[in-house]
């Protein structure tokens, strides 16, 4: 009875919340209301419609041994404790996407953002997250490729493959782009981002070899160490001998992060992703619970109108109408392909029982959403000049300070050159002008966030600490794909010769995790060249294949629940992946097709060749041109490739559907027979 009551209450102020956000037109808006219908909307997600899935559609059942149990070996398949594997899930899965998207998104106002978070997490993403982790885990942990091998066909399940592998690598890129764009020119940032990989290798020896299981021990050790780091990299930016030491361009920059890349793939997970995770993830909770405490005691006031005029498609950040283009901004903060990466081959050999699956997969993506929102609050609250000031490329908004403000205040959104010189001078750095990628952005937001409830006289220490929980939270992300690429193909070569498929030989580790390293580090180079950041280029790429990877996996999802008997159920994934299969497949036609050379990959190849050709172009752009133009025809026939494999996989789908329905035979379900567990709790210190 208390739980219905709750329900009712937790419905009425979500309700009273999202209405007051998506009606009150007086602005400004205040963020509590954001936060309010956030919450609300979450819990009741968690409590009722995850709760219904698990129990009918999923029928979870946690007397069914998972292959942590059936095959624990104590390194690949382990039981785990539930709280241990949500840190791991959570650490990996949250990359850039919840935080640069919104962002980014928030050119078209706070309103169509923010609505498409909450709704999008809570009927799409969570519920793709806890679908593809427990059919994986009913599947021997299979990944994402092999289960659309297995359930689909050898057609449907090698494009899924190839697909996963080529979207990969463009969402690696684009993590490493915003890395850099943080870091470029900013000796303060560079320098704790540095420190932060000796010290996860410290936390790794520490719990392999001095303190084996001290999970917690370790974790708080490298937690002070980093926030030490932080006021370190000021201390490394007021001394004139060591400042020039990590004041790099985009390049250099561009070149440690292909390295560090390359080194996390082919180093013992111990020693450098694993401690990197139990960091991340202690940094990445702590500071989006004190982040929305902030917003609690502080509530700001939303300055950004809910709608700009950039709705159109004449947005300075990306081009494009807000329709599908904030879907495909937004990605992961409301529904993620990369998730399902994650959940399709890792975290499905920890779980130690099904009953966990629903915490795991569908309350970390909540988690992961509501990070999403506390993005979009702190971008949306700087005044809108200042916002567009920071994010806007020198080749859209001129090169000089003067030249930028009078675009920008031509726009209707008054900025001053004094105001961002007083500004970065509040933040440590020297400039805040066509700092792109939108994580610099983010980090004024959040650094204005805490001054405002902790002291504004520590606005350097907290614009910097964001600079680095923003680049542990894509690092994190960047090189467990990158790990998570390299088995993709490694897998792929030992279908043309088997001792290429084992992961621990050394060769096949060293030429596979040069291979995609090398492929990623090509795309990231093109944008850190790129005049106007990058971004524009590579982030409608991100955002359109990310979110065809999750309509690959929500594909195979809903092809499994027709095969067994629950096709009254598969509205489930068909309505998400209903939903994605039309954005993506406009957005990608847009960026295909469109004559606007703001839009189109295309167009914007062809005229940039005939200026080239005519000899209008400045000498510094002219010098890039060549590999500019060849890179947004590559964009545009990667898009074409994407759009053809996943309209292929959703085809394949549709055929298994139609061949159960008419009663004709199918391939033979993959799922793993019944046993029953013996686990009667999980044991002490496992997983660690």
């Amino acid at each position: 009875m208390k739980k219905n009551i709750w329900g009712v209450v937790l419905a009425v102020v979500g309700a009273v919340a999202l209405g007051g956000i998506a009606l009150y037109r007086q602005e400004p808006i205040n963020a509590l209301w954001i936060v309010t219908a956030a919450v609300c909307i979450y819990l009741l997600g968690f409590r009722f419609y995850a709760a219904w899935i698990a129990a009918r559609v999923l029928t979870v059942d946690q007397s069914r041994a998972t292959p942590a149990e059936r095959h624990d070996n104590g390194r690949d398949f382990v039981p785990t404790h539930r709280w241990i594997v949500f840190g791991h899930h959570f650490a990996a899965i949250a990359g850039p996407g919840p935080l640069v998207g919104p962002t980014l998104a928030a050119q078209f106002g706070y309103l169509p953002g923010t609505l498409w978070i909450m709704v999008g997490a809570v009927v799409g993403g969570c519920v793709q997250d806890m679908t593809i982790l427990l059919l994986s885990t009913r599947r021997d942990g299979r990944s994402l490729g092999q289960m659309a091998r297995d359930e689909l066909g050898p057609f449907g399940g090698f494009a899924a493959l190839i697909g996963t592998l080529l979207i990969m690598i463009i969402l690696i890129a684009v993590l490493g782009l915003v890395v850099v764009n943080a870091m470029k020119h900013s000796p303060w940032g560079t320098s704790t981002v540095f420190t932060t990989i000796p010290v996860a290798i410290l936390v790794g020896f520490y719990l392999r070899t001095w303190r084996p299981g001290r999970v917690l021990e370790a974790s708080l050790l490298g937690l002070v160490l980093v926030l030490l780091a932080v006021l370190g990299g000021g201390w490394v930016d007021h001394q004139p001998a060591l400042r020039p030491w990590f004041d790099y361009d985009g390049v250099p920059l561009a070149g440690f992060v292909i390295l560090y890349g390359w080194l996390a793939a082919i180093l013992p997970v111990w020693l450098l992703l694993a401690p990197r995770d139990y960091l991340s993830t202690f940094l990445k909770l702590g500071t989006v619970v004190l982040l929305a405490i902030a917003i609690v005691l502080t509530h700001p006031q939303i300055k950004m109108p809910a709608l700009t005029q950039f709705i159109d498609g004449s947005g300075p950040l990306f081009g494009g109408k807000v329709f599908p283009f904030v879907f495909i901004t937004i990605a992961c903060g409301a529904i993620s392909g990369f998730h399902s990466l994650i959940a399709s081959g890792t975290t499905p050999k920890l779980i130690s029982s099904e009953a966990d699956v629903r915490l795991i997969g569908y309350g970390s993506m909540a988690l992961e959403s509501f990070v999403a929102i506390m993005a979009m609050i702190a971008a949306t609250l700087l005044d809108p000049g200042v916002y567009f000031a920071i994010n806007t490329g020198a080749g859209i908004v001129g090169s000089t300070p003067e030249a930028a403000v009078q675009t920008i205040t031509g726009w209707g959104f008054p900025v001053t050159a004094q105001q961002m010189q007083s500004l970065a001078q509040d933040m440590g750095e020297r400039t805040l002008f066509a700092r792109t990628g939108g994580a610099p952005s983010l980090a004024v937001g959040m650094a204005s966030i805490f001054g405002n409830s902790f002291g504004r006289g520590l606005l350097a220490v907290w614009y910097h600490f964001a600079i680095m929980f923003e680049a542990v939270f894509i690092l994190t992300t960047l090189d467990a794909g990158t790990r998570v690429g390299r088995f993709m193909l490694q897998d792929l070569f030992g279908q043309v010769w088997k001792p290429f498929g084992r992961t621990s030989w050394y060769p096949s580790v060293l030429l596979a995790s040069t291979l995609v390293v090398a492929a990623w580090g090509y795309f990231l180079y093109i944008g850190v060249i790129d005049p106007n950041g990058g971004v524009n280029i590579l982030w409608p790429l991100f955002g359109i294949a990310n979110q065809m990877l999750a309509a690959i996996a929500l594909s195979v999802a809903t092809g499994i629940l027709v095969k067994s008997g629950k096709a009254r159920y598969a509205f489930v994934t068909l309505v998400p992946l209903a939903w994605l299969a039309l954005i993506t497949t406009t957005a990608a036609w847009q960026k295909i097709v469109s004559p606007n050379v703001r839009i189109g990959f295309f167009a914007a190849a062809n005229d940039l060749a005939a200026k080239l050709a005519a000899g209008t172009l400045p000498a510094e752009r002219a010098a890039v041109a060549p590999q500019l133009i060849f890179n947004q025809r590559l964009d545009g026939w990667l898009t074409v490739l994407f759009t053809a494999i996943v309209w292929f996989v959703i085809i394949d789908m549709i055929r298994v559907w139609s061949r159960r329905a008419r009663g004709l035979s199918v391939i033979q379900s993959s799922e793993a027979p019944y046993q029953l567990t013996r686990l009667q709790g999980v044991p002490q210190g496992s997983g660690s």
